[in-house]
């Protein structure tokens, strides 16, 4: 008897500790969250207008962030410098152009238009509205006439190219003008150069959902180099048509 009256009471004691403590632990006030930082979105129907904490790429204004990727001035032409918001457009032959920044991580915005004349003159395929977004001048998101003009599935506009085909096709007819939004996340290496993680990108067009977090297997044919290790800029390619290009601006992520 002398044992179990001994044991009922500490018994009772590690019960009421432990209450104790977790009633001391919910007390304690949550971790408090740093607030989200606070940015300036574009205006409303004024594409021109990049969000606050957006790189500018162009502007209309100028070619001041570009070069070709021999480094050498762009070649291609400013459809009205003196207008925010105007267009360039790519100089046939003239090469390749360059961001001057490079990035990691990072959402896109840029318009394009391709050209009617293409589409006019009967060019099919592949040699109809050509061209390339290529970000970290590796991956190229493709710009392509998709506008009743049938090409591989993997190689119309918003294409990985030859990886992944567009969930859908939401190409606006030449001449008009569209949008990609796109969401890019960088290859990642450890500390011993070995990747740990693919590149992957989401990307819309003209509003819509069509590449969902896909995976980048590797550099896409044109890339300007291989290694997937440093940060690149983005480059637009001259793939031989007078492709237009307006509103391009990059937030670090």
């Amino acid at each position: 008897m002398s044992i179990a009256r001994t044991v009922a009471p500490v018994s009772i004691a590690l019960v009421l500790a432990a209450g104790a403590v977790a009633l001391a632990q919910q007390a304690q006030p949550a971790k408090e969250l740093p607030q989200p930082k606070v940015i300036t979105p574009g205006a409303p129907n004024h594409p021109e207008l990049a969000p606050s904490d957006a790189v500018v790429l162009f502007d209309g204004t100028s070619f001041d962030a570009w070069t070709k990727t021999d480094g050498k001035p762009v070649e291609w032409t400013l459809d009205n410098a003196k207008a925010k918001g105007s267009a360039m457009t790519c100089k046939p032959g003239s090469g390749s152009i360059m961001t001057k920044q490079t990035f990691g991580d990072m959402q896109i915005h840029i318009e394009f238009a391709t050209p009617k004349a293409d589409a006019d003159a009967g060019l099919k395929s592949q040699a109809r509205g050509n061209s390339g977004v290529y970000i970290q001048g590796r991956y190229e998101v493709q710009i392509l006439d998709s506008y009743q003009n049938e090409t591989y599935p993997d190689g119309q506009c918003g294409s990985i190219y030859k990886q992944h085909a567009p969930l859908v096709n939401v190409a606006r007819a030449p001449g008009e003008w569209q949008t990609y939004d796109i969401i890019f996340t960088a290859a990642k290496f450890d500390a011993a150069g070995k990747k740990t993680a693919s590149p992957r990108v989401t990307v819309l067009h003209n509003g819509v959902l069509i590449q969902n977090n896909s995976e980048i297997t590797g550099p896409t044919g044109g890339a300007m180099g291989e290694d997937e290790t440093k940060p690149g800029g983005l480059m637009l390619q001259d793939h031989g048509n007078f492709v237009q290009y307006r509103n391009v601006w990059v937030r670090k992520l």
